[in-house]
């Protein structure tokens, strides 16, 4: 079967030549007026800015930790070979990943207002061709890196034994799993900080509209949609995407499926990107569209692609593996994944009674926004938590668990595979909203008619709905991912356990050790989170400042006469979130180290427990309430409960700015930081196997 591994080069190619002609086709629309073309061109020089800033900070990062990797690999034998130099390619392909994707998007965003102008199914259109660029990117691009390793390591390093191939490719991940915790934190920090600071200060104490050109942070707030929104989510699914495809790579040789077991996650990989591209020419609209509609309209793409993914996917499981069992787990995971983002859409979307209430609640001020939306937050996560442990079970059983074990591992490996087959048009209808928000502002800051500010806000708002959906869709999977690394991780310390002749972990609740990592590991979730916000207040805080002393010392900013210094809101945007996101990335890497050099190997499974079932209901809360007090905002702003302007607005304002940092930065972080601690843990696992504190008393 491996001679067929070839596939995954075809479908990388298809998936980064249709990016390329969708990125062609946007280019080839009217970028609008010059001063439409000027606010688009300083929206580019920001993102690009900070950009650089970033990956020089980066890469400072991945050097240490690529001379840590060949430390153990060649000094200590603790390690393949091939894992560091797999860390730094997983790195730079989730690098080029976000950056592809934010260059189109930064391209986009003049253009898609320029099409709205013309008619809400033209800027539809133009946005989602641009979100397509980057879903397309992705899956491309992580197909790519992960056909290329295994053909290396098959046929150029002669790695034939299927379960040693398993386990050094599952640590292939590190990389892309580091460089999407850069980008999402310090891309999250960055927005929020501009977004908060803006409509503290612009909407609720001037009462300007939002992105009105005499905010002087308007431009690092769109420069941030793009930064974090597009840069940081492309980066993260892109770990997504890889990380459950060599999951299962390694769950797939310890059920004895061999090479088989391998092919079967990359042709489901490969179907989904040509099932992806068919249901992305099904998303359209009706000039008249209401957001009920808009709604149906991405829908139909994304439902129908998942479909045909899901009949492909029986002839070609039946093939590979002879297995309906398995096939059942792909279905699972297939509508896991789309129940997951019908209830996010549905506690998130303004179409919806959950979120109208929430609204509602403006009308007594914003503490009961407030209250509403953390409410509203943690009821959301019951339907997320019971379809994934629906998943998890049903996948389990109908692959063969019952008489092994397993065999039912890898159906929940492959569960999550199929859940992010049909990434490529997922996240198009995700990366759409940056797209379709960075227009409304470009619009607003034009001067366009009222007529094109209202197509914008209505794809804006749509894209508010998306993006919460995209985010319920890569947690869910990060769950079944985070489960199948956690097996993995035991498997491969139990083998270096019995190698050095020691007995295998006890995994049991009453092992005092597995129980502390349990507690390490929820609170690693919560203090997590607190660094990450924190990190948002303390940049916003900046910004905040910086506004008022511009509001109050440069004259004619309020009359229009005098442009405010834009670049000022920029620089300290990029300087705040370069200096606040080292400290939440190092405590993801350090902490489950420590642990296990503490507490040995049973403490980290602990750990990796702690951390993926607080941390999945943890972001589906701070996900969910995020995206329903954004929305509920836009509600009131289309001319619910007295409108923009009203005391009831900036209520809804003020639940927006706790929510930002919610929904945009920490929730989305907090899936990242799941499989992170799961990577870091199974390629430090020698290290901790041979030496900790436990193990010496």
């Amino acid at each position: 079967m491996e001679k067929y591994f070839w596939i995954g080069f075809i479908g990388a190619l298809i998936a980064i030549v249709f990016a390329a002609v969708q990125a062609k086709k946007v280019m080839s629309y009217s970028e609008g007026n010059d001063t439409m073309k000027k606010i688009a061109a300083s929206i580019r020089e920001g993102a690009n800015a900070y950009l650089k800033h970033q990956y020089v900070t980066v890469a400072k990062v991945f050097a240490i930790v690529f001379v840590i990797l060949l430390i153990l690999a060649f000094g200590l034998n603790m390690l393949s070979v091939f894992t560091p130099f797999a860390f730094l390619t997983g790195g730079i392909w989730s690098m080029l990943a976000g950056l592809i994707g934010m260059k189109i998007a930064t391209n986009s965003n003049a253009r898609t207002a320029q099409a709205a102008s013309e008619s809400l199914n033209k800027g539809l259109r133009v946005a989602f061709s641009s979100g397509s660029v980057m879903g397309f990117i992705v899956v491309g691009l992580g197909l790519f890196d992960i056909t290329l390793w295994f053909a290396l390591l098959y046929f150029g390093f002669g790695q034939t034994d299927a379960m040693t191939l398993g386990n050094i490719m599952v640590m292939n991940g590190m990389g892309a799993s580091f460089m999407a915790l850069f980008a999402r934190v310090g891309g999250g920090i960055y927005t929020k900080a501009a977004d908060v600071g803006a409509d503290l200060v612009g909407k609720v104490e001037a009462g300007i509209p939002e992105d009105d050109p005499r905010n002087p942070a308007t431009i690092a707030d769109n420069v941030g949609d793009n930064v974090g929104d597009v840069a940081g989510m492309g980066a993260d699914l892109y770990e997504s995407y890889v990380g459950s495809i060599l999951s299962t790579f390694a769950l797939g040789a310890c059920a004895g499926y061999g090479f088989k077991g391998m092919l079967l996650p990359v042709a489901l990989a490969v179907c989904g990107i040509f099932c992806s591209i068919l249901g992305s020419f099904l998303v359209r609209t009706k000039e008249d569209a209401t957001q009920s509609s808009l709604l149906k309209s991405l829908r139909t793409g994304t439902y129908s692609a998942a479909v045909m993914a899901a009949i492909v996917a029986a002839p070609l499981t039946y093939m590979i593996l002879g297995s309906w069992g398995v096939y059942v787990a792909i279905l699972c995971g297939l509508i896991g994944g789309c129940a997951i983002g019908y209830f996010t859409e549905y506690y998130t979307s303004d179409t919806y009674k959950p979120t109208q209430q929430l609204a509602d609640a403006t009308e007594t001020g914003s503490a009961t926004v407030i209250i509403g939306g953390i409410s509203l937050g943690m009821k959301s996560t019951l339907p997320s938590i019971l379809i994934v442990a629906a998943a998890v079970i049903i996948s389990f059983f109908a692959a063969g668990g019952g008489t092994n074990a397993n065999m039912g591992l890898y159906g929940i490996g492959i569960a999550a595979v199929g859940m992010l087959s049909t990434l490529g048009i997922t996240l198009a209808t995700d990366a759409y909203g940056p797209v379709a928000d960075n227009a409304g502002g470009i619009a607003e800051m034009s001067g366009l008619p009222e007529q094109v500010r209202e197509r914008t806000d209505a794809l804006d708002s749509l894209g508010n709905t998306t993006a919460a959906t995209g985010k319920g869709f890569a947690i869910g999977s990060a769950s079944l991912t985070a489960l199948a690394l956690l097996v993995s991780y035991v498997n491969i310390a139990n083998a270096k356990l019995e190698t050095l002749g020691k007995a295998v972990m006890d995994l049991s609740l009453t092992n005092p050790t597995v129980l502390v990592g349990m507690f390490i590991g929820a609170m690693l979730t919560f203090v997590f989170a607190a660094l990450t916000m924190s990190a948002v207040q303390t940049a916003a805080q900046a910004i905040v400042v910086e506004v008022r002393r511009q509001f109050r010392e440069i004259a004619g900013i309020m009359e229009g006469t005098t442009d405010p210094e834009y670049g000022k809101c920029v620089a300290l945007c990029t300087k705040g979130a370069l200096h606040e996101m080292v400290a939440p990335a190092v405590l993801a890497i350090v902490v489950p180290i420590l642990t296990g050099l503490i507490l040995g190997p049973a403490g980290v499974v602990g750990l990796l427990g702690g951390v993926s079932v607080t941390g999945f209901a943890v972001a589906v809360f701070m996900s969910n309430a995020g995206g329903a007090w954004d929305n509920a905002k836009k509600y009131v702003e289309s001319g619910h409960h007295g409108g923009k302007g009203s005391e009831c607005h900036k209520a809804a304002v003020v639940g927006d700015t706790v929510g930002d940092p919610f929904k945009d930065t920490s929730g989305p972080s907090l899936n990242i930081l799941i499989k992170l601690c799961s990577t870091v843990s199974i390629v430090f696992s020698g290290l901790i196997v041979a030496f900790n504190l436990i193990g010496l008393l």
